[in-house]
């Protein structure tokens, strides 16, 4: 009985068969001598689920990092039956004048902690594959501490996806005020932190403009569309998302007073400056912001806005209300 070879076996012989030839590799020569393909074959499997288990391979290089670039013929380059596929050696390793220190190597691999697999971009996997390949021995001391940074939004694993591979995108946003739900179609340019909460920017095609959203109003599934946007178009657009975020923080402010020695106090007062007694929060989201101060309970009260403060008092007697406790 032939040995059965797995699909992560399947991967790595397709990638030293398309590294080892810098001419590429017609279809037929995949198919008939790489490992994995040449068993599936014998077995009798049919030309066209050899193709699709191809095409999904090429799909999973990619999404590894691992450019799998097509070569066609020079007179017609929309002719692919004589295609021949290939992964430019150049493109995949480092640079031969790039070097780094244990320390250094130390540092990225702490980098590559804190985001861990679900949140770290495809370009991030890719570098960090790129590094434990050098075989750079790392500092032992410096691994002991490895700070985490997530993304707990559900929508951000599939937005940061479609980011990566220049998608456009559709979802329902949830907004404040809405009556109802309202389906967005965007170009993804940017996922920012910004004051702990995740934001996509981007460019919202029913709108024809830049708009920023906050991925927790994001509510079911994202669908990547077939339709792909200029990578161009995204270039700078963390840099302007961060400065708009920071224009409205500093046209919008509230002024609150603390409970001394609280979980309230120790947040707020990192956050905002303190006036007397009281302590000013710069904000983007007014809705946000309640949903927080009324999280504190007794620990805060509102001076100002006005606004901001009938917001929490409603939260606040919603809770009690949903206690049976009349105020």
């Amino acid at each position: 009985m032939p040995q059965k070879i797995t699909p992560e076996e399947r991967l790595l012989s397709l990638t030293v068969a398309l590294m080892a030839n810098r001419y590429g590799l017609t279809k037929e020569q995949i198919l008939s001598s790489v490992s994995g393909y040449r068993e599936a074959r014998a077995e009798g499997r049919s030309a066209d689920a050899l193709e699709k288990m191809f095409e999904r391979d090429k799909d999973a290089l990619r999404e590894l990092g691992m450019p799998v670039h097509t070569l066609g013929d020079a007179a017609d380059p929309d002719d692919l039956r004589e295609a021949r596929y290939v992964i430019p050696k150049a493109e995949y390793v480092l640079p031969e004048d790039i070097v780094f220190t244990p320390a250094e190597v130390a540092i990225l691999g702490i980098a590559a902690a804190v985001w861990g697999e679900s949140s770290m971009s495809g370009e991030a996997q890719s570098a960090l594959r790129k590094i434990r390949a050098l075989g750079i021995d790392v500092d032992e001391p410096i691994i002991g501490f490895a700070p985490r940074l997530s993304a707990k939004d559900h929508a951000f694993p599939a937005l940061r996806a479609a980011h990566d591979a220049h998608r456009v995108v559709r979802f329902t946003y949830v907004k404040p005020g809405d009556d109802v739900p309202r389906v967005r179609t965007v170009e993804p340019h940017a996922l920012i932190d910004y004051d702990g909460r995740w934001h996509l920017y981007g460019f919202d095609r029913d709108l024809a403009q830049e708009r920023t959203f906050l991925l927790s109003r994001v509510v079911g599934d994202v669908e990547q569309l077939r339709d792909r946007f200029d990578p161009a178009a995204a270039a700078g657009a963390g840099e302007r998302a961060r400065r708009g975020l920071d224009e409205v923080a500093r046209r919008n402010s509230a002024l609150v007073r603390v409970q001394e020695d609280s979980e309230a106090a120790l947040r707020l007062r990192r956050r905002g400056s303190r006036e007397d007694d009281l302590v000013r929060i710069p904000f983007v989201d007014v809705h946000v912001l309640a949903d927080e101060l009324a999280s504190y309970g007794p620990e805060v009260t509102v001076v100002s806005p006005d606004d901001l403060r009938a917001q929490v008092v409603e939260r606040l007697q919603r809770t009690l209300a949903a206690h049976g406790v009349t105020a």
